[in-house]
């Protein structure tokens, strides 16, 4: 038999943590058993324990993982600086609180999806959630100083993050609790939450 390569370990365990990103975000980490995750990443259930010693080890580098993705979009926007589509944060807002980020919780931010999750787990888990957290609102403060130059306070900028994260997840995850019933609420909630986000 074959030995396997450090690239080809590596790129396994790359497989692993993005099949975790996406199952964790869009059914929980509690429904994703070991088994159906390797399955979907097209590796046997066995090799798990050769990358991770727990789903708990697993769901933490997942968490910080889909929480970079979704800080690097952020740090596009602010890259890309004010354009014909409004502010970095304004266009941050409508991308967040769009039907297509609600209809693809596996895809999306992990800070809606997995609310919930780091609620309910390990210290570690949450930690890793808090992370991912504090960059938002890190990135977030910084640009309400940049927009807001000379006249608010570092401690205002951040109390802004901390109000438009929590709009956002809040929108979200309320969003994504009645879609499937009542798909009008839905809508009205993330178009009323986007306009006034930023307020």
């Amino acid at each position: 038999m074959p030995r396997i390569t450090r690239e080809d370990k590596a790129r396994n365990r790359q497989n692993i943590v993005e099949a975790a990103g996406r199952m964790f975000r869009s059914q929980g980490v509690d429904a994703v058993g070991i088994a159906e995750l390797m399955k979907e990443a097209g590796l046997t259930h066995g090799g798990f324990y050769n990358h991770f010693a727990s789903k708990d080890d697993l769901a933490v580098e997942a968490c910080g993982a889909s929480f970079a993705a979704s800080l690097g979009a952020l740090d596009q926007a602010v890259a890309e600086g004010d354009g014909p589509s409004g502010t970095p944060l304004e266009r941050v807002v409508a991308d967040y609180l769009s039907a297509a980020h609600r209809d693809a919780p596996d895809g999306g931010c992990p800070s809606a999806s997995l609310v919930v999750d780091a609620g309910r787990h390990s210290d570690t888990i949450q930690s890793a959630y808090a992370v991912g957290v504090e960059g938002y609102l890190t990135g977030f403060a910084e640009e309400f100083a940049r927009e807001h130059q000379g006249e608010i306070t570092s401690q205002e900028a951040r109390e802004r993050a901390i109000l438009l994260l929590s709009r956002l997840v809040g929108a979200m995850a309320l969003a994504r609790a009645v879609h499937h019933v009542q798909p009008e609420l839905s809508d009205e909630i993330l178009q009323t939450c986007s306009t006034h986000a930023l307020d």
